[in-house]
């Protein structure tokens, strides 16, 4: 009877707070036309807790949708751009001599911000790339001897161009592997990109609808979002195929996986389902929930061998094998 009482809350709290996220999109999609997918998953980001990277050619707005959210839900939000002469210090801050007093001065970076867009991160050396890692991961940030915890919500959210390599420094697996997401943002249509030109000359302002305190209840929601252990099952089933497809009835990829999706992708899996039916107003998990949000969560997680790239064979072609083969509850 308390499971129902309590299944009963959740509802009915999915179905209040819902408006308030679904009015955060309608504030968004005052400046940004189309791209529902990428705000929808930037949202689910939000309310997961997770990193975002975002993959497209210039000028596809990346930017200013980042831009555009933070301004909504009345957020920090620093913009650093990634160059090969930074360095960690330009990233996360340093100690700095004070000759009045004699004594260091902690000096902080810009990574101390709710906000963070990352633009064109594989453009910094490792150094100043591990120098995120901290941050993403424990979201803190060491200077000389000193932790300091960042601000919640903190969300990185990095741009990386898939067409220019000259200056660039491939970003090392184990930070990719950090981003809940992976988000391939492509061009507008071309009724887009008309109504593009009149929200450019057209400008309207962008409210805040959400503050800190609402994020976090929207996340405490997200959390308690209920799914079943066949849906768990389906989620693990879809993770190990990735690992050993022989295993599953997809021998055929064997020789094109040489890593698959690490535990990570499992729990974002998981988290990113509930956040999924929630923006659906659902207060439960169902198979296509994990459907919609798998390619952008597994395709930076799996690595192909080199047979798979000769024959063309991209992580979301397998990625959809696994899901046709992939029997859901």
């Amino acid at each position: 009877m308390e499971t129902i009482i309590q299944t009963q809350q959740i509802a009915e709290l999915v179905k209040e707070k819902h408006a308030l996220w679904h009015g955060l999109k309608a504030e968004v999609k005052k400046v940004i036309v189309g791209q529902d997918h990428v705000i929808d998953r930037v949202l689910i980001g939000l309310l997961c807790g997770g990193h975002i990277l975002l993959e497209g050619v210039p000028g596809l707005a990346k930017t200013t949708l980042i831009k555009s959210i933070a301004q909504a839900i009345g957020l920090q939000y620093q913009r650093i751009q990634f160059t090969p002469d930074l360095l960690p210090a330009d990233l996360v801050g340093t100690l700095v001599y004070n000759p009045k007093t004699q004594e260091f001065q902690t000096k902080k970076g810009p990574i101390f911000a709710n906000f963070i867009l990352a633009d064109e991160i594989n453009r910094a050396p490792a150094k100043v790339q591990s120098a995120l890692l901290e941050a993403m991961q424990e979201h803190q940030v060491t200077i000389g001897d000193n932790t300091y915890k960042l601000s919640e919500p903190f969300l990185v959210l990095a741009t990386q161009n898939p067409i220019e390599h000259e200056g660039t420094y491939n970003l090392p697996e184990a930070q990719i592997d950090r981003f809940m997401f992976k988000i391939i943002v492509t061009y507008a249509t071309i009724s887009e990109e008309r109504e593009i030109i009149n929200k450019v000359f057209n400008p309207q302002k962008i409210n805040t609808v959400l503050d800190k305190d609402e994020i976090t209840e929207g996340q405490n929601i997200v959390s308690k979002i209920y799914i079943d252990d066949k849906v768990v099952e389906y989620i693990l089933n879809i993770v190990f195929a990735s690992r050993q497809p022989e295993n599953h009835g997809l021998t055929e990829l064997k020789n094109f996986i040489e890593c698959g999706a690490s535990p990570r992708a499992t729990l974002a899996l998981t988290h990113a389902s509930k956040a999924h039916a929630f923006l659906k107003k659902r207060h439960f998990v169902t198979p296509d929930d994990v459907k919609a949000v798998a390619f952008d969560i597994l395709r930076h997680r799996i690595i192909l061998t080199y047979e798979a790239e000769a024959e063309n064979i991209n992580t979301d072609s397998i990625i959809q094998n696994i899901l046709r083969v992939i029997s859901a509850p």
